[in-house]
């Protein structure tokens, strides 16, 4: 086992390269994944479990690959492959109600990463600090874009307290699934 590993770790350290197109594929894949696990809302933003991919990957991936996978992801969705929510795909999404959250998607894993990569996923503290600060930049673009769309009178309701509830279990079971994700990224 511990030969496997440290062959791992010496093929990561001569193929950074490599390893971080791996990752960046990898991630944008499982939050595209994710993205389908989705129930619509008729004002066009589906509570799915792709923010909850994005929490994954942006801790356990680090800043530079995490932002590569989100870009990568919107790219892909750009150029109409059914990645986004309900399979949905193409630049309309992206400038739609729910592009705001999308682009926020990139800062969001940016700040993920970049805590981890400073050592947040060894505190609690620091994690927790590190999500809901993520988490509200995310809401930041998301209404920013969505107030173009709906009237401001249902923006938070529309863009906020109906997804609230559920980021917060999202975020709980990220905290499940960051450790081995974290684990499994640090041996590519």
């Amino acid at each position: 086992m511990y030969a496997t590993l440290a062959t791992s770790k010496q093929w990561a350290a001569q193929n950074q390269t490599t390893a971080l197109i791996l990752k960046t594929v990898i991630g944008a894949n499982v939050i595209a994944l994710l993205a389908q696990l989705a129930i619509p809302q008729p004002w066009g933003v589906a509570i799915s479990a792709q923010s909850l991919g994005v929490m994954v990957m942006g801790f356990a991936l680090g800043r530079k690959a995490a932002i590569a996978a989100l870009m990568l992801y919107l790219a892909e969705g750009a150029m109409g492959l059914p990645v986004f929510a309900n399979g949905r795909a193409g630049l309309a999404v992206l400038m739609g109600p729910s592009g705001g959250y999308l682009f926020g998607f990139v800062a969001m894993a940016g700040i993920l990463g970049w805590a981890s990569d400073k050592g947040a996923l060894n505190s609690t503290v620091k994690s927790v600090v590190a999500a809901l600060l993520a988490v509200a930049v995310m809401y930041a673009f998301g209404l920013a874009q969505l107030s173009l769309f709906v009237p401001s009178s249902e923006l938070i309701y529309k863009g906020f307290t109906t997804y609230l509830a559920f980021d917060i279990a999202k975020a709980c079971i990220a905290c499940l699934l960051v450790m081995p994700a974290y684990r499994f990224f640090q041996k590519i």
